[in-house]
């Protein structure tokens, strides 16, 4: 008989690179899926870490493979870590997403490290991860894949969005859940408060102080990707490659910088969810108070913001879910987001 409940560490590793995410979670099923986040921590990276996955899509294939390795029992050490800590002694599975590495579904390639199996020796836990190749050899995306959790945990919202390194929308249009990247987010404003020492842009204070170059905003709003019919998704290959040179083309002052690219996102976030009554909001842009004021000036539908274990943690839950969905071998890929030619179980276990 299948299980009901379960007990899951979920690992995410993001582009916005503020650190690991784990959090220990529950799952149970009775009718619907319900969730607990019972402990929740983000490690933050070193400096030695921050810089290679800064700079991981200038690797060669050698040194790429060298990284995973190497990356892989760094996850291992930390979760180890994490489990120690909080004397976490039932556990089920280990649900890793690991950290992109490259992301061009496009040309069939998509690689995120952490995903060998010597994560499950080195834990000596069940670990399930690698969740986004077979999407890719099934002619999908590769993302965006928390959608699936978005329908089975928050289907009492009209949409879901996270605010991370890309903002991304997960909602329900005529009986099928359709997902796609809306726009780049902290990976901008990240890149340019480095510039001053920060790490980010604390509640969105600088580009407060900012204003628009309304060429630099058209620009950016008429790029071609926001014509593009979903599903479509986003890497740091086409920030590097695109955004970063229109915007230093204008030399533009910091502040002013920051506060065009406010208003570009909270525009594009804007016309995803101009119809819509109710919309969760979660991941650290939430806590950039210009950028989600800019975003309620621009809608009438009702932001909710949820507790900051959920804000911080949602896609972690989510890895956590995808994992114990691929461990009952029912869909976690929907082809209805990725583009794949089928709904599917995606991810590989090690034992």
């Amino acid at each position: 008989m299948m299980k009901k409940n379960y007990n899951i560490i979920g690992v995410m590793s993001g582009t916005s690179l503020d650190g690991l995410d784990l959090a220990y979670l529950n799952f149970s099923l009775n009718g619907e899926w319900t969730y607990k986040i019972i402990k929740a921590e983000t490690v933050s990276y070193s400096v030695d870490w921050l810089e290679n996955l800064t700079n991981l899509i200038n690797f060669s294939p050698e040194k790429l493979a060298v990284l995973d390795k190497e990356y892989t029992v760094y996850l291992s050490e930390i979760i180890l870590k994490f489990i120690l800590k909080h004397q976490l002694k039932n556990i089920d599975a280990v649900c890793s997403h690991g950290h992109t590495a490259l992301h061009k579904p496009q040309n069939g390639v998509t690689y995120q490290i952490g995903n060998l199996p010597e994560l499950a020796t080195l834990l000596k836990k069940t670990v399930v991860c690698n969740f986004r190749v077979q999407d890719v050899k099934f002619g999908g995306q590769g993302a965006p894949l928390v959608p699936i959790g978005d329908l089975l945990l928050f289907n009492n919202f009209n949409a879901c969005i996270n605010l991370g390194g890309f903002s991304n929308i997960s909602k329900t249009v005529n009986n099928q859940r359709i997902a796609f990247d809306i726009c780049p987010v902290n990976i901008i404003l990240n890149h340019y408060v480095s510039r001053i020492g920060l790490k980010y842009d604390n509640k969105g204070a600088i580009a407060l102080k900012g204003s628009i170059n309304q060429s630099l905003l058209l620009e950016l709003n008429q790029l071609e990707f926001y014509l593009k019919p979903h599903p479509k998704s986003l890497g740091f290959e086409w920030v590097k490659e695109i955004i970063f040179p229109i915007i230093d083309s204008y030399c533009l002052k910091l502040e002013d910088i920051l506060c065009t690219v406010v208003e570009h996102i909270a525009y594009q976030i804007s016309l995803q969810i101009k119809s819509l009554t109710t919309v969760l909001f979660t991941g650290g842009g939430v806590y950039n108070s210009f950028l989600m004021a800019r975003i309620k000036h621009f809608t009438t539908a009702e932001i909710i913001i949820p507790d900051n274990k959920l804000i911080e943690f949602k896609e972690a839950l989510i890895f956590g879910f995808l994992g114990v969905l691929k461990l009952r071998n029912e869909n976690n890929c929907l082809a209805s987001v990725t583009g794949a030619v089928k709904n599917h179980s995606s991810g590989n276990i090690f034992y």
